[in-house]
């Protein structure tokens, strides 16, 4: 049986080059995000992606996304605080909803009229508050593997990527994650967080072969750190802040992701509610990376959610 890893190395082998990227800098809020756009696609409307995992900068889904580029034009950006983009003074202050803010501002900033928005993991949490926060300026929503919509699903987090190491026989790996106290995540030290971060990395993988081949990443934040401790400390529920939402979205989630698909299927719900279009899809053999490891369905996915006609287009579009 072909493995994960062989089926994304065919798969981007099919693929064009990946288009180039250029670099803005943009100011709003106070601050300077680093931003990367694709060539645009006449007649499509743009769509940013927001990377999860709060220490991390927007590499963490570029070149992975890149074949989505092909057909409209990708937007992606730093967060405050990661990568190239500057951090807020009051950094201790850190919240996710700042970072759901910044999306919006930045879609002003760039003086773009709409755009759709596709968030992954801890990243699927900011598009969902920034959507609901600018429903005139999110056409659709994209949610892959994304956070729940309460808390619940954290605190067996730790369990779970332990038991799926140990289950696909990643010893070492299990052993460095199970020497690592979840428990102190709930303080903003960036090194502590990076150590975990990285020792969970091959846990997000269904495959295992294609977990052992893959570099574990690291990255340090104190806006990161900050706001993944306050989420851990305090926990959090946007139910109401999510029934907002008026954006069509797409749920996608890998079957076998540590975070369960009944997250995914609790904000679908959750969703559907409130009154929004919803689509769920389970990706079969997928882990917490679906666009690496089940590529073809996950693309596939996206393009066809993406390039369906509005039913009722805004006057101006």
């Amino acid at each position: 049986m072909t493995g994960a890893r062989e089926r994304w190395l065919a798969f981007r082998r099919a693929q064009p080059p990946s288009p180039p990227l250029t670099r803005l800098d943009v100011s709003t809020r106070g601050l300077t995000f680093a931003v990367w756009h694709s060539p645009p696609v006449p007649g499509t409307t743009p769509l940013v992606c927001v990377n999860g995992g709060m220490l991390f900068d927007h590499s963490l889904l570029w070149p992975a996304l890149a074949p989505l580029a092909h057909t409209r034009q990708v937007w992606l950006y730093d967060q405050r605080g990661r990568g190239a983009s500057s951090a807020a003074p009051g950094v201790t202050a850190s919240r996710i909803e700042f970072d759901a803010g910044d999306l919006v501002a930045l879609r002003s900033a760039l003086g773009l009229a709409r755009w759709d928005v596709l968030g992954h993991s801890w990243g699927g949490g900011i598009a969902m508050l920034a959507a609901a926060m600018d429903p005139t300026g999110v056409r659709r929503l994209v949610l892959v593997n994304a956070v729940g919509v309460t808390s619940r699903w954290l605190p067996p987090l730790h369990a779970a990527g332990l038991a799926q190491l140990r289950d696909t026989g990643q010893v070492e790996a299990a052993e460095r994650l199970a020497a690592l106290d979840p428990a102190t995540l709930v303080e903003p030290v960036p090194e502590r967080h990076a150590d975990y971060s990285q020792a969970f990395f091959p846990a997000y993988f269904a495959d295992a072969d294609f977990a052992r081949r893959a570099v574990p990443l690291r990255a340090l934040s104190v806006t990161g750190a900050t706001v993944a401790a306050r989420l851990r400390r305090d926990g959090y529920d946007w139910t109401d802040r999510v029934g907002a939402l008026r954006a069509a979205t797409l749920v996608l989630h890998g079957s076998d992701d540590v975070l369960p698909i009944t997250e995914a299927e609790h904000t679908a719900h959750v969703l559907s509610l409130a009154g929004v279009s919803v689509q769920l899809r389970a990706l079969a053999g997928a882990g917490h990376n679906p666009f690496w490891e089940a590529p073809a369905a996950f693309f596939g996915a996206v393009e066809a959610f993406l390039a369906r006609p509005d039913p009722h287009p805004p006057p101006d579009s």
